[in-house]
C-alpha cells in the first residue's frame, strides 16, 4: 500500500484508543483474507490445469510428485495467511487488555488503597470492604475503516 501526500503519516500513537485498534484489526483481517482467497484461487487453477494437462512421459508417481511440488507452496502460503488473519483477533485482545483493562484495574486498586489509608479507622469487628469491580473502558463502535478514523482524528 503506498502512501499519498494527502494522507497522514503512520504513527504508533494512532493506536491509543480501543476503537482505533479494532478498526485497524478488522481492516487488516479483511486484507489478509482477501489475499488468502486470491492464493486459494491460484492454487485451485494450478491444480485443475495440472490435472487437465498432465505432461506426456511422466509416470503416475512422477506426475503426482511434480504436482505436489508445484502446488504445495500455494497451500502453505494460504495456511499462513489464514493463521495471520486469526492472529489479528489476538492482537486486538492483547492491546485492549494490556493498554486499557489491566491499567484501569491497577488504577482502581491504587485508588481504593489510597482511599482506605485516608479513611478514618472504623470500630473493631468490621471487615474490610472488597474493592468495587472495575469495568473496562467502553469503546465507541467502530466508525468505519481504520484509515477513515485516522483521517477524522487528524482533521479534528
Amino acid at each position: 500500500m503506498s502512501r499519498t501526500s494527502s494522507g497522514p503519516e503512520w504513527s504508533g500513537d494512532m493506536l491509543t484508543r480501543p476503537d482505533m485498534v479494532e478498526a485497524f484489526a478488522t481492516q487488516l483481517r479483511g486484507v489478509i483474507k482477501h489475499q488468502a482467497a486470491f492464493v486459494e484461487d491460484v492454487r485451485q487453477e494450478a491444480e485443475a490445469m495440472w490435472k487437465a494437462n498432465r505432461p506426456e512421459g511422466y509416470s503416475s508417481f512422477e506426475a503426482w510428485w511434480r504436482h505436489r511440488w508445484v502446488v504445495g507452496p500455494f497451500r502453505e502460503i494460504q495456511e499462513h495467511l489464514e493463521a495471520a488473519a486469526a492472529k489479528t483477533f489476538e492482537l486486538e485482545a492483547r492491546y485492549r487488555k494490556g493498554r486499557h483493562e489491566i491499567p484501569a484495574a491497577r488504577q482502581a486498586a491504587a485508588l481504593e488503597k489510597k482511599n482506605a489509608k485516608q479513611a478514618p479507622a472504623v470500630g473493631a469487628g468490621s471487615g474490610t470492604v472488597p474493592p468495587k469491580p472495575v469495568e473496562p473502558p467502553k469503546a465507541a463502535p467502530a466508525g468505519g475503516p481504520f484509515l477513515d478514523l485516522v483521517h477524522r482524528e487528524h482533521s479534528a
